[in-house]
């Protein structure tokens, strides 16, 4: 690859503080950038049109190992080695995450035959009642912290409950979770193999004594599809473990934030109720992105793409914060929030992607979304952050922007009669 003498580099106080993503876009559709211990340079999809066109197209795939004439290790390869990570994640990885083709077609198929809405929307009692629980108890309280208080236990609990987890276990599955994104080495790797254990267990445990969850369907499909064995079977309940916990915890903390960043907002949702489910859950999710960049993609060609001659092997990035925020997609100010923005044709945004890897928990997160709006901001009073919001404080996570490591708040007394919009 032809690099430039000088690439930027995403790391969180480039596309934090210098504008960076923004900066991206305006310069073209597709730019070279490098992520830190990375040593490849790569394309970045900056802009809406783009991206649909990239997501959706055969000529780019996901599993590099499918080059075999390239050299050197790929760029999750990298990343794997960089951050600490053990071998075994690219291969857990690789059998959904990083596969193409017929492959990925025929795992994600059998993977929709037990994550179907059916089962989703069976959840929604559960959530709320644990929605309902965890906010008399912190606004008791009156001072909280959301992110590890609120939203990282609804996420546990809906992937623990679609995977037959019992509540006393977890916790310990939160914890780990929490451990993991923290990006911290000593913390991660640890936590990642407990991870990998207790996913074994669980999947043994239900082979003996299947239930009405998840991983017993998985295992009845296994029986049927005969090849499916149990390191598909674990790989599956870690890319849910992994996607469905710390994304959608962060997803759920950065949109309370934004809703508390705009209050003329939550008084239109309070005014006009039915935004809820419409508008207002698929707005957040553009306007947040808490995937900021989607999985690296690589030429299986020399091509053209967006203006850009692409070698075979060359990597492929999507930048979804970066399209969700095109002003050629939103020209109505891309940057600011607005629940009754109406999003136009199919999804409307790239926050799950698009195309043949389009999240499989999309309508998971909606869900949780919809029931901690519901509660924090239309059935009550809302909170108020308990810090100066320039107190905030921000991870660094590697080509991935900036998270929240805490949503500190102060709750008002929580109401007699809470009203609701539905």
């Amino acid at each position: 690859m032809s690099v430039p003498e000088h690439i930027p580099s995403l790391t969180s106080e480039f596309v934090s503080t210098a504008g960076g993503y923004r900066a991206l876009r305006e310069q073209a559709p597709l730019v070279q950038v490098k992520l830190p211990d990375v040593d490849t340079p790569m394309w970045l999809v900056t802009r809406y049109a783009a991206m649909k066109e990239l997501l959706g197209d055969p000529r780019f795939v996901r599993d590099a190992a499918k080059l075999s004439d390239q050299e050197g290790p790929s760029v999750v390869d990298q990343m794997i080695e960089a951050y600490g990570l053990p071998p075994e994640f690219g291969d857990y990885n690789g059998i959904l995450v990083l596969s193409d083709g017929d492959d990925h077609l025929r795992m994600r198929r059998i993977i929709t035959r037990a994550f179907t809405a059916r089962r989703i929307a069976a959840l929604r009692p559960t959530l709320e009642r644990l929605t309902g629980e965890l906010h008399r108890t912190l606004s008791a309280g009156r001072d909280a912290e959301l992110l590890e208080e609120l939203c990282y236990p609804l996420a546990c609990a809906a992937i623990c409950e679609l995977l037959g987890i019992v509540e006393i276990d977890q916790p310990q599955v939160r914890k780990q979770m929490m451990d993991a994104v923290s990006g911290e080495p000593g913390r991660l790797v640890p936590a990642f193999t407990s991870m990998v254990e207790r996913s074994k267990a669980l999947i043994e445990l239900r082979r003996e004594n299947p239930r009405d969850d998840l991983i017993s369907t998985l295992l009845h499909v296994a029986q049927e599809e005969g090849d499916f064995d149990q390191k598909q079977i674990t790989a599956i309940v870690m890319v849910l473990i992994d996607t469905g916990v710390g994304p959608a915890a962060h997803f759920l903390a950065e949109m309370i934030l934004a809703l508390l960043d705009h209050p003329d907002q939550v008084t239109r949702l309070r005014d006009e109720p039915e935004l809820l489910r419409t508008r207002a859950v698929p707005e957040l999710l553009r306007f947040t992105s808490s995937v900021p960049v989607g999985a690296p993609v690589y030429a299986t060609e020399d091509l053209e793409f967006a203006g850009v001659s692409i070698k075979r092997g060359e990597a492929v990035i999507p930048g979804l914060l970066a399209a969700n925020h095109d002003p050629h997609e939103y020209p109505d100010d891309a940057l600011s929030l607005d629940v009754g923005r109406e999003l136009g044709t199919g999804v409307g945004h790239m926050a799950f992607g698009h195309g043949p890897h389009y999240c499989i928990g999309a309508a998971l997160a909606r869900l949780e979304a919809e029931i901690v709006i519901d509660r924090l901001f239309l059935q009550g009073d809302a909170p108020q952050l308990a810090v100066d919001r320039d107190d905030l404080e921000f991870a660094a996570r590697p080509g991935d922007g900036v998270h929240l490591t805490a949503l500190p708040v102060r709750f008002p007394p929580l109401a007699d009669h809470p009203r609701s919009w539905r």
